[in-house]
């Protein structure tokens, strides 16, 4: 990382939605993260904000990274980023995407609670 990027995350000027890990070469990296400039004026005109950062583990980390990416369909996510005595840390999360028929038994149940909401409101 560069330090107006370290900056830029310790004022809170940091967007991790969409964000996720991937390892790659025995190494893991961080992408989709989002940080804009500290000071844009100051900021290198090639400063790309969502370039791919890579992620200082240990070997028994990556390690068991390795082992949960392998299971099918587990996803790293990135959770929260804070800074603990000068360090930027970065929580990572273990997820799981929804199969097909999960996915429309939550529209099903959406719909059904809108439908009530409707008719409790007297609007439908």
């Amino acid at each position: 990382m560069f330090g107006h990027e370290v900056k830029a995350i310790k004022t809170g000027h940091v967007s991790l939605k969409g964000s996720f890990v991937v390892i790659r070469g025995g190494e893991a990296y961080l992408l989709n993260a989002s940080v804009p400039p500290y000071q844009p004026k100051n900021t290198p005109k090639t400063y790309d904000p969502e370039r791919s950062r890579k992620l200082l583990l240990n070997k028994k980390e990556l390690e068991q990274l390795i082992g949960k990416t392998k299971e099918k369909g587990l996803t790293l996510i990135a959770l929260k980023l804070y800074n603990i005595k000068g360090k930027i840390k970065l929580s990572i999360g273990i997820g799981k995407g929804k199969k097909k028929f999960d996915k429309r038994e939550t529209l099903k149940k959406r719909d059904m609670k809108r439908d009530v909401e409707r008719t409790l409101s007297g609007k439908g």
